[in-house]
């Protein structure tokens, strides 16, 4: 018997349709240089690499700390294979234009991005995935550091550049839908980085809310019970290690061309541990809490506290600690301030729909 769709799903999907619908609508009459933009963008590429991290930290239980090596892959891949043949000679200029002379299109080098991840997650996971708790986040963080000492290797210089950086690849302003004389007609820059995480985190969320998500859930919670009712681990933690990998591989692909370059060294271990704050302020096991967190998040460090930076001169009198960095100290205190007080995240275990539901219940309690 299949189940109903309920009204708290019915209000979560409509609630879904009226954001992207507004920032559709806003995108065509703000200006797109609008800071609003920059977080939605730069939020839907961490919100996605958030829930993929969730899907090991929180639903599985693996503590793993490679994130940032996926989504160097991830980039990498994809930014060598979009530059345009006609623009390799100018970024692979030190080693004679490059090797790679095709381009592919822009969905399928993010799709061969987050498989040439899943690749190396598979590769990787065979012997580190017999590791448990810290042994094995020393093992996936080592993992991203050699991977981006790799990446920034002279031998492998015609394929990776190297050092230097890649560039000219496609970006989210490609997407916009321009007239005859080049000007846009219609801005698509920000709602499709949206809808890609978008389609990306419901497919998780299938995964999740599948016979293989209780499994994954029953693995968390206890080990030896899940091998007695014949859950295989190694397999089971393998595919979560692999799918984890495969989106975060495509949250690179997003994030470079969010930043229109992609550089080896800014893929650092200070990445993860971003990616790892937002899942424990989110709440581990909580979809949703990692999506409202990683826009919060953006918006907080690149967008509302920025004044802070800035020296304040009011009435002669120039406001104390106001200074470049400060920005950062009173970020981190408002962390410290909701890890104090919201000791399972915002969300905890619970998704969008459980909140309709227990209002519900409120109200049937106090009629």
């Amino acid at each position: 018997m299949k189940k109903k769709l309920d009204l708290p799903h019915i209000l979560t999907v409509i609630i879904i349709i009226a954001i992207y619908a507004a920032v559709f609508i806003a995108e065509q009459h703000m200006p797109p240089t609008s800071m609003l933009f920059t977080v939605l963008k730069k939020g839907a590429t961490y919100a996605l690499v958030a829930v993929s991290m969730n899907l090991l930290n929180g639903f599985t239980g693996i503590f793993s700390l490679g994130q940032a090596g996926f989504m160097l892959i991830g980039a990498y891949i994809f930014s060598i294979f979009t530059i345009p043949v006609e623009h390799r000679g100018i970024v692979y200029q030190y080693y004679d234009g490059g090797v790679i002379q095709f381009t592919l299109p822009v969905l399928i080098a993010m799709i061969l991005a987050g498989l040439v991840a899943a690749l190396f997650a598979f590769l990787i996971g065979l012997p580190v995935l017999r590791l448990k708790s810290d042994y094995l986040a020393i093992a996936t963080l080592g993992f991203a550091e050699i991977v981006r000492t790799i990446f920034q290797w002279d031998k492998l210089g015609p394929v990776t550049n190297g050092s230097n950086m890649l560039r000219l690849f496609p970006t989210f302003n490609d997407f916009n839908i321009k007239n005859a004389d080049g000007t846009v007609a219609v801005y698509l820059s920000t709602i499709i980085p949206m809808l890609i995480a978008g389609v990306c985190i419901a497919i998780i969320l299938l995964l999740i809310n599948s016979t293989y998500g209780r499994a994954l859930r029953a693995i968390k919670d206890d080990e030896i019970a899940a091998e007695a009712m014949g859950i295989h681990l190694a397999s089971h933690k393998q595919m979560a290690f692999c799918v984890s990998s495969f989106f975060a591989g495509v949250g690179g692909a997003m994030l470079a061309m969010y930043q229109t370059t992609v550089q080896a060294k800014s893929f650092t271990t200070a990445m993860t541990y971003e990616i790892l704050l937002i899942v424990v302020i989110g709440g581990l096991g909580s979809v949703t809490g990692s999506i409202l967190s990683s826009f919060l998040f953006v918006a907080a460090s690149e967008w509302w506290l920025r004044f802070l930076d800035q020296k304040q001169v009011i009435n002669g009198f120039e406001v104390p600690l106001l200074r470049n960095g400060f920005r950062l100290v009173v970020f981190s205190f408002i962390i410290m301030i909701v890890v104090l007080f919201f000791r399972q995240g915002i969300m905890g275990t619970k998704e969008l729909p459980d909140l309709f539901r227990k209002k519900k219940t409120a109200e049937g309690g106090a009629k």
